[in-house]
């Protein structure tokens, strides 16, 4: 059975029910002062891709072709690719931001998925995320681990329970905590590059 992220309409209304509860001021957030050279990982059916200021140079990826054919109506002028996370088909240091979406709660590999953004994210950019994270409370935390059989069954892999700040931490990152926004299992936050200092002999 295919889950709701591989059915377009689907995951389009899911997502409309999801940004007039609140969501979309969470979208809005990520995409605040964004500029340069955007990679939106993940973009499903294009939401985020008319936030991004005009002047900015804008790619979309998506592993689902159902969801990049509605982002292209969304945003026709933005050059959509097909892709995973895992495998991400552009140069090094090409993109001065890398914005996920609820994207990492359903990559397969995270580890190699942020590896990847690192690779390709300029050494002074940013990566922009608003994902699912394990609650830091112990009754949600352990509600989510009982759903999440269930929950990634029904809409075709997301993880709601997966400490993705923990990995973004572990893949080198910094994450600005003054610019943690959102509830306890859904965040919206900064993480740049760690800065690693001149070797001391």
């Amino acid at each position: 059975m295919r889950g709701i992220e591989q059915i377009p309409w689907a995951y389009d209304l899911f997502m409309e029910v999801a940004d007039r509860t609140g969501l979309q001021k969470l979208r809005h957030a990520l995409a605040r002062q964004v500029e340069g050279r955007i990679l939106d990982l993940g973009c499903g059916t294009g939401r985020n891709l008319r936030l991004f200021e005009m002047t900015s140079k804008v790619t979309g990826l998506e592993l689902e072709f159902g969801l990049l054919a509605r982002a292209h109506r969304r945003a026709p002028h933005v050059p959509l690719v097909i892709g995973r996370a895992e495998e991400l088909p552009f140069q090094s240091g090409c993109f001065d931001t890398v914005v996920s979406s609820l994207v990492f709660c359903s990559v397969a590999d995270p580890n190699q998925g942020l590896a990847e953004v690192s690779r390709v994210l300029d050494e002074a950019g940013d990566l922009r995320m608003l994902e699912h994270v394990r609650s830091t409370n112990r009754l949600l935390a352990w509600c989510q681990d009982r759903i999440q059989p269930f929950w990634t069954w029904l809409t075709g892999g997301c993880h709601p329970n997966r400490e993705t700040e923990a990995s973004v931490a572990a893949a080198g990152f910094v994450i600005e905590e003054h610019e943690i926004r959102g509830r306890t299992t859904l965040r919206c936050f900064v993480a740049r590059p760690r800065k690693t200092g001149p070797e001391v002999d």
